[in-house]
């Protein structure tokens, strides 16, 4: 186990990545839970993950013709979904897409498949990725607003740093 990099003395147990500007350099560092208390990065209240998705599920999708859907393989509605936080069988992601996928893309920042992390990712910079993920986000909110010259712009950004992850 890591030793806080501050004290040297308690388990590091909250771990950052910082990205600096200019360049986005990437640090990482890993405190204590005392060290990180001193430096205002942790909070007092801890909820469980299940308690925090139940909350942004609930909140993120109540549309009533949502609560009718029921997976023919496991017998799980959308409304069992939304009161546990976990579906039943992998055929409720086909079931339940509809309502599933904008809550997916919020929760990776407008992503819809896990890129992860390899050891051996070749020279594709994982950067690159989040900036494709924010630029896709970027074009979706200038169309919803009818911005579409810089929707166009973000649109070839897009193809370009698409053809470069290739």
């Amino acid at each position: 186990m890591n030793l806080c990099q501050n004290c040297n003395k308690a388990p590091a147990t909250v771990h950052l990545l910082d990205i600096v500007p200019p360049d986005g350099e990437k640090r990482e560092r890993h405190l204590c839970e005392r060290c990180a208390s001193e430096e205002g990065l942790t909070s007092q209240q801890h909820e469980s993950i299940n308690q925090i998705l139940n909350t942004f599920i609930k909140k993120a999708s109540g549309t009533k013709e949502s609560t009718d859907l029921v997976c023919p393989q496991c017998g799980m509605t959308f409304r069992e979904f939304r009161s546990q936080g976990l579906l039943g069988c992998p055929n409720d992601y086909t079931v339940f897409e509809k309502v599933l996928s904008p809550l997916i893309e919020r929760a990776h920042e407008g992503a819809t498949h896990h890129v992860g992390r390899s050891p051996n990712a070749g020279n594709i910079a994982p950067t690159k990725h989040s900036r494709l993920a924010k630029l896709r986000r970027d074009m979706k909110e200038a169309i919803e607003i009818e911005d579409y010259e810089t929707a166009a712009r973000l649109r070839d950004q897009v193809q370009e740093l698409e053809t470069e992850i290739q």
